[in-house]
């Protein structure tokens, strides 16, 4: 009898029907981190710029190996990364006597 829970089709979470990180969602979150990272040199580039590097760095799987790196996702780490790095040291700038940017 194929009635209360003991189908044929399985269970909706198996193995097999488990949610992986490829296709369109690691292009996703790799374009959703050149936005943040590009907005980042813009405006609120503290925020945004940590916001691009986890976006790029889950979009590339977490690793640096492997060849099937997205183009995306790495320029999105990148600039998360320097745009991280510019807002930091425009803080430190801007924390100084003079207020200026260095």
């Amino acid at each position: 009898m194929a009635g209360f829970g003991h189908g044929t089709r399985g269970y909706p979470r198996s193995r097999s029907r488990t949610w992986h990180r490829d296709g369109p969602d690691r292009a996703t979150l790799g374009i959703i981190g050149v936005i943040c990272a590009v907005a980042g040199f813009f405006a609120l580039g503290i925020v945004l710029g940590p916001v691009a590097a986890v976006c790029g760095w889950l979009a590339l799987g977490r690793t640096w190996s492997g060849a099937d790196r997205s183009v995306p996702a790495l320029v999105a780490l990148v600039l998360g990364a320097i745009d991280t790095l510019l807002a930091v040291i425009a803080l430190a700038g801007a924390a100084t006597w003079t207020n200026g940017v260095f």
